[in-house]
């Protein structure tokens, strides 16, 4: 495990703070259920407070249909629609826009992130962490199924952020994370519309100096369906996220300066 600025970890007492679970989908109407499923047994079992967010990201296919089907059996699922147009940046802030729990967790429709590890993250959470970060890259990490080409640009990209911000975290471009509310709050509104809202959110979390954990994590191949992330089409996205964040840390620093420095007594 990785963290960063540990020093006022302030503790929550066992499954007193809710969970909601973000997850947008779109075109997963053969994946959505067991996500679902798998997911509302575990948080029950480990008696962890939630709600299930979904946002249909303006799914062609019965991803909606398939998840309402469950809400009889899982209460604790609720169904947003995103309006177009579509991607996973605009889904998780609309996600976002309905987020009612005091801890979001974000995971995608696809089974690639386990529910065990939701738990891990949130009990890192009651550690008095205001951030968990799973990483698919560290000691302890299980990854299958990944495309050769996405894993060595996956690394140049993370690493050439670990570099310039000077963070030891090394999977800045998973989108899955946990969040307390009030760094949601503080890191909106967030301005990303497709999967460069990964880096939007977790960079902006890092350059305001919260308590963050890294944790090692599972992570699967899908098994139907395909990603909607086209490498080509993102470089540029990345960037201008990259740049954006950049250029907003010097002003997040100047502002902690100002808050540090000794006030004028008055008067010339």
């Amino acid at each position: 495990m990785v963290c960063a600025n540990v020093s006022e970890l302030r503790p929550a007492p066992r499954n007193t703070l809710r969970l909601t679970v973000l997850i947008p989908a779109r075109n997963e109407e053969r994946n959505i259920e067991q996500t679902l499923t798998e997911m509302a047994e575990t948080l029950r079992s480990e008696g962890i407070p939630f709600d299930l967010l979904v946002v249909d990201d303006n799914s062609a296919d019965r991803t909606g249909e398939v998840v309402r089907n469950l809400v009889p059996q899982y209460p604790e699922i609720q169904l947003v629609r995103n309006d177009p147009p579509n991607g996973l940046g605009r889904a998780i802030r609309c996600g976002i826009r309905h987020f009612r729990g005091d801890v979001l967790a974000v995971v995608m429709a696809d089974r690639s992130d386990h529910p065990a590890d939701v738990v891990r993250c949130y009990r890192k959470i009651e550690e008095g962490y205001d951030a968990v970060f799973g990483s698919r890259f560290r000691p302890g990490s299980r990854v299958t199924d990944y495309p050769p080409v996405k894993l060595v640009v996956n690394r140049i990209v993370n690493k050439m952020m670990q570099l310039l911000f000077w963070t030891p975290f090394n999977d800045l471009t998973n989108a899955f994370k946990v969040y307390r509310r009030h760094v949601i709050e503080s890191i909106s509104p967030l301005q990303a519309a497709h999967f460069n809202i990964t880096i939007e959110m977790s960079l902006s979390c890092i350059i305001r100096h919260y308590t963050v954990a890294e944790i090692p994590i599972s992570w699967s191949g899908r098994t139907w369906g395909q990603s909607n992330l086209r490498l080509r089409e993102m470089g540029r996205r990345y960037l201008c996220t990259l740049l954006m964040i950049w250029f907003e840390q010097l002003l997040v620093l100047d502002d902690l300066l100002l808050e540090r420095k000794p006030q004028d007594g008055g008067g010339a």
